[in-house]
């Protein structure tokens, strides 16, 4: 029995992860961070329901139970009952406050950012769970038991120990927490199909609703970006029209008509559901009079150019404009 408390850190760590095998319940969630990567981002597996089996357990049970491991390195500290059962709930705790605190970076809660995070955090509590297990003695270190987890788990909690209440409230506590687990894999699995709809925006250079064009000079060009994402749960072929107008006020009806409506740009853009795409898009006008651009969005029918006014832009799914002025040289 070696025992490391006379050791320099430098030597409790190489001791730890060179002289000391990890167990086998670390063993598997390297394997399965391995094999979660390898499915979510393999173009063949990543639309096979082995993807859903792998990743969704997983992340319901490993990053709770991990960060049990590294807390309670002891085979005392906890029965292996109890760090089953508590890893389904602190992993729904400890999930959302990942995803919450992705919120508040510039990365967002997106897929690549939230992989990585989770990966660097279970990564991390194996790393410490092992290392804490390393310091000590092998007769104290936590083991899976031999016998089996089922086994494990049908003695925790149908054990004829206690009273029958104790073992009552057991079986209720162990129902309501598979009950929870299964309800939120079928909730993931199987999402619930919202609102569609499709978000359209306009940039400035900068990339936020933000310093967009006021005065323009004729044949200087002012970087903007066409934004847009699909909600619309299909796939959709998206048609983008840009136009340049001349608006007048017509003091008669009190109301703005066009006067002219010149196409500037037009183009096709394939959007996946859940799909953003942002485009550059350069403003520039090639002549005096146009004090207006206006941006059309055609997610099915597109009409023919003999729609042309408010009547075009009627007829398009959805539409923003800026306003602009012309600065003469």
């Amino acid at each position: 029995m070696i025992l490391l408390s006379d050791e320099t850190h430098i030597e409790k760590i190489y001791i730890a992860f060179f002289e000391r095998e990890f167990s086998a319940d670390l063993k598997a969630g390297l394997l399965w961070l391995t094999a979660s990567i390898l499915v979510i981002y393999l173009p063949v597996l990543n639309e096979t329901p082995i993807k859903a089996a792998i990743v969704i357990p997983g992340i319901l049970f490993f990053p709770g139970y991990y960060l049990i491991a590294a807390l309670f390195p002891k085979n005392i500290d906890i029965g292996f009952t109890e760090r089953i059962a508590l890893s389904f709930g602190v992993s729904l705790a400890v999930v959302p406050l990942i995803g919450l605190g992705l919120n508040f970076t510039p990365f967002g809660i997106r897929l690549d950012p939230v992989i990585i995070a989770l990966t660097l955090f279970i990564l991390g509590m194996i790393l410490i769970a092992h290392y804490r297990r390393a310091l000590l003695p092998s007769d104290e270190r936590f083991q899976v038991p031999s016998f089996g987890i089922a086994g494990t788990l049908r003695q925790g909690v149908f054990s004829k120990a206690g009273s029958r209440f104790d073992r009552c409230l057991t079986v209720i506590i162990t129902l309501a927490v598979l009950g929870a687990v299964l309800l939120t894999i079928f909730m993931i699995a199987i999402p619930k199909e919202g609102e569609r709809f499709t978000e359209f925006f306009i940039l400035g250079e900068k990339q936020k609703a933000a310093d967009y064009p006021v005065w323009v000079r004729i044949g200087q060009q002012y970087p903007l970006y066409i934004g847009i994402r699909n909600h619309e749960y299909r796939n959709v072929n998206y048609t983008i029209e840009t136009w340049k107008l001349r608006m007048e006020f017509d003091t008669l009806t009190n109301a703005s008509r066009i006067e002219r409506m010149d196409l500037d740009s037009r183009f096709t853009l394939p959007l996946a559901h859940n799909e953003t795409k942002i485009l550059p898009y350069n403003l520039s006008l090639d002549k005096n009079g146009y004090n207006r651009v206006e941006f059309l969005v055609f997610d099915k029918d597109v009409s023919g150019f003999e729609v042309t006014g408010s009547d075009r832009m009627n007829a398009s799914y959805k539409d923003l404009h800026l306003w602009v002025s012309v600065r003469t040289p």
